[in-house]
């Protein structure tokens, strides 16, 4: 396949992706039982005229499909839409990105660090005390809810040991940050960890290690140059995938620990039925994503030379 014709039909796949998602999550929002309109008087309702008047302001009086292909191209011109209140949603994520960003990196690389390493040890020692406990501890921490995860370690490390904030950014970062980063770190941890020992194992028995071996080359240069330049491809595609998951899987952490990120604004969206809100910032969610996944496909293809030949074939 071509190159050319193969970017050509990956993109229109995203496009396919990108299009079916937003307008399932567009229709999901909008069909929220109760009326958000009615809910902005709180305790005195507003008068009809006043709720026609808003709901024709905000669309909600058009069917549904027209109500979304108004979204979409207020999207094509960078407008995410505006909340009941009357404030850009584009705004309020531009002031919220930069905590979500940091939050999401700091995990991803805890991800990385101790991912890797629990990996390469765990390989290096297969069949010892230290692999069985590896692999065992991954899958409990696999099992365990991110939500009971996430107040469990904040109840001891911060309510009862006072090691970090309880919630908030005031401290700064890594303070503030290393918590809340390493309960969503946990979960990419084990898959990485899992996925680099795997990987390793299968790397050690290949015939190309055991003539390094039987040439006599030093063990470290063995595993540093040999084994980990070929092992970690797998592991290099997850961790670039996983960093798309990790912005949007801020949503639940950032709520516990009252960070405020995109992930907290999208909570309070939900719980007001801000459906502008939710759309905008789920919609933008989805375009990291989507442009994560592109970047995977190219950093795959950079790492393995068997895929370039492949698409070039």
């Amino acid at each position: 396949m071509r190159p050319t014709l193969a970017v050509g039909r990956r993109l229109g796949g995203l496009a396919i992706v990108f299009l079916g998602v937003t307008f399932l999550i567009y229709a999901m929002t909008f069909a929220l039982p109760g009326d958000p309109i009615k809910a902005l008087g709180g305790e005195r309702p507003l008068s009809d005229a006043v709720v026609r008047t808003l709901r024709a302001e905000y669309h909600l009086d058009q069917p549904l499909w027209l109500q979304y292909v108004q979204y979409l191209g207020g999207l094509f011109r960078g407008d995410f839409g505006t909340d009941f209140n009357g404030q850009s949603v584009g705004e309020q994520m531009a002031s919220r990105w930069p905590v979500t960003i940091t939050l999401a990196l700091t995990a991803w690389a805890l991800e990385i660090v101790l991912g890797i390493g629990l990996g390469v040890l765990s390989a290096l020692k297969r069949g010892t005390a230290l692999d069985k406990t590896v692999l065992v501890g991954t899958i409990v921490v696999g099992a365990i809810p991110v939500f009971v995860l996430g107040v469990a370690l904040q109840l001891v490390f911060s309510v009862r040991l006072h090691w970090f904030p309880v919630a908030g950014v005031t401290a700064g970062w890594p303070t503030a940050y290393i918590l809340p980063a390493f309960v969503i770190a946990l979960f990419g941890l084990a898959a990485v960890s899992r996925l680099t020992r795997t990987s390793m194992i299968e790397t050690l028995d290949a015939d190309y290690v055991r003539t390094a071996r039987a040439k006599g080359l030093a063990p470290g240069r063995i595993v540093g140059v040999h084994v980990m330049r070929n092992s970690l491809i797998p592991t290099a595609t997850y961790l670039a995938t996983d960093l798309g998951y990790l912005m949007g899987g801020t949503v639940i952490i950032e709520g516990i620990f009252n960070l405020p990120g995109v992930g907290n604004l999208l909570f309070q969206g939900i719980r007001s039925h801000e459906g502008a809100v939710v759309v905008g910032i789920s919609t933008a969610l989805i375009l990291v994503f989507l442009v994560t996944s592109v970047l995977v496909d190219l950093l795959h293809a950079a790492l393995d030379p068997r895929v370039r030949t492949g698409a070039a074939a």
